[in-house]
């Protein structure tokens, strides 16, 4: 399935006109997250991108999740409904809608402004090594998993 290019404007474009169909009494066709933590989660990808004091998986640990993980996160096949999320990924608090929203628009015009180049063969949190293209993929993908969740 081919998701947004979110380095190029239009699909960022696109993605963020999604977002912004949201409100904050938005329901979900499916889950247990509330729009504000829907949000929230999302963001937890781009802090795990952009955060480089976290620390990075190494030997066995990176070694199995590229194994086990990698290409469920970066391939093309779409998440399953109500599928199971790293622990680092769950938000069981209200948020503020508002920022949450804010911080994820943020977030994409930054890593559409750093470009492909940027990204191809940084190193992921989790995953080790990404090209341009998994790296969107992984973006792009989840926020659509997600903005389907709820409707939009």
């Amino acid at each position: 399935m081919p998701y947004a290019n979110l380095f190029s404007q239009d699909g960022l474009n696109n993605t963020i006109d999604r977002i912004n169909n949201l409100s904050p009494s938005t329901e979900a066709n499916w889950g247990k997250m509330s729009v504000d933590q829907m949000l929230a989660h999302c963001n937890v990808a781009y802090d795990m991108c952009y955060d480089e004091s976290l620390p990075k998986a190494k030997g066995i640990k990176l070694w199995l999740l590229k194994l086990l993980i990698k290409n469920q996160v970066a391939g093309e096949k779409p998440y399953p409904k109500n599928g199971r999320t790293a622990p680092e990924f769950i938000i069981s608090d209200k948020r503020d809608f508002e920022v949450e929203k804010a911080k994820l628009i943020a977030y994409m015009q930054q890593t559409q402004q750093h470009g492909e180049a940027m990204f191809d063969g940084k190193e992921s949190v989790s995953l080790g090594k990404l090209t341009a293209k998994e790296w969107n993929t992984t973006f792009s993908k989840h926020l659509d998993h997600h903005l389907r969740q709820f409707g939009v």
